[in-house]
């Protein structure tokens, strides 16, 4: 039996990756290493922990067997998922399906437009699908880069971290925000696995950059909506500043993100610095100089 769903493949890699990166004592059972042939915990032992049988798991990492509510609770406690993991297990076994995904181009939204331009002290940005960059507010631009001299096909987030040498110098630990970035692309591709786009974009990082392939091939996802960046500004200096999601209600495809600093801190000062250097030279395209 087929799961009908087009991620068959990939519900049998997350699940054999996930349990390949847990140890018999993580899981409370006895650790008899010098004798185990493969990484991690064996099909039987989650399947017994979860209380279904060897051959019922079995068959759902080969894609034969659909897994109710329950199994997938089971499935989601015995190998430890946090609530992102969770909620991408669910979506892999059609139990949350995704509602249909339009490809036609996106354009930023105007109320979206207007609200960046509103935004003269806080850097900001209009993410659409596969995290392609709609648009910009001019902090933006003098916070990371002058988007604007990007060809529009190319403009992309997750390939700008991995492939701009500007942005990749920004940031002070690049690799932990590459591989945030790269767990929030999978569960783009999660939700819209037939994107030719999105598997363009897979298949060039993968094949430009050795991080990304490794990276993507550990199948972990992410679906934060908040956090904290550490940037090194050229222009200004080391910068902590707090970023947020916000998702538009009449387009759910496409998500402001502002970063911002807490006030009286070092960073608020600087990022205030960066606004005046900014304001008095920039145009409406919000390119900054």
């Amino acid at each position: 039996m087929s799961s009908g769903n087009g991620h068959v493949g990939e519900l049998g890699a997350f699940l054999k990756a996930r349990r390949t990166e847990l140890s018999p004592a993580e899981v409370g059972l006895p650790d008899a290493s010098g004798r185990r042939r493969v990484k991690g915990l064996r099909r039987e032992e989650v399947a017994s922990l979860a209380s279904i049988s060897a051959d019922y798991y079995t068959r759902l990492e080969q894609g034969r067997r659909h897994a109710s509510e329950p199994v997938l609770d089971a499935l989601a406690r015995v190998l430890r998922l946090d609530d992102g993991e969770r909620a991408y297990l669910f979506e892999l076994s059609g139990r949350d399906a995704a509602r249909p995904r339009r490809r036609t181009s996106q354009r930023v939204q105007p109320q979206l437009r207007r609200l960046l331009d509103d935004l003269s002290t806080t850097p900001a940005v209009v993410l659409g699908r596969r995290t392609d960059i709609l648009a910009w507010n001019a902090m933006a631009a003098a916070l990371f880069t002058d988007f604007a001299r990007i060809p529009e096909k190319d403009r992309n987030f997750v390939r700008l971290v991995f492939r701009e040498p500007a942005i990749r110098a920004l940031y002070a630990d690049w690799e932990w925000a590459a591989r945030m970035t790269l767990a929030q692309l999978r569960m783009e591709a999660v939700r819209d696995p037939k994107d030719p786009r999105l598997a363009e974009l897979v298949g060039e990082l993968s094949l430009q950059d050795s991080d990304f392939r490794r990276w993507w091939g550990t199948h972990r996802v992410a679906a934060q909506r908040s956090g904290t960046k550490v940037l090194n500004h050229p222009a200004v200096g080391p910068l902590t500043l707090d970023w947020s999601f916000l998702t538009s209600t009449d387009d759910p495809d496409q998500q402001l993100i502002t970063l911002t600093a807490e006030p009286g801190t070092t960073s608020h000062d600087r990022l205030r610095a960066l606004a005046s250097r900014t304001a008095a030279t920039v145009d409406r395209t919000g390119a900054a100089p």
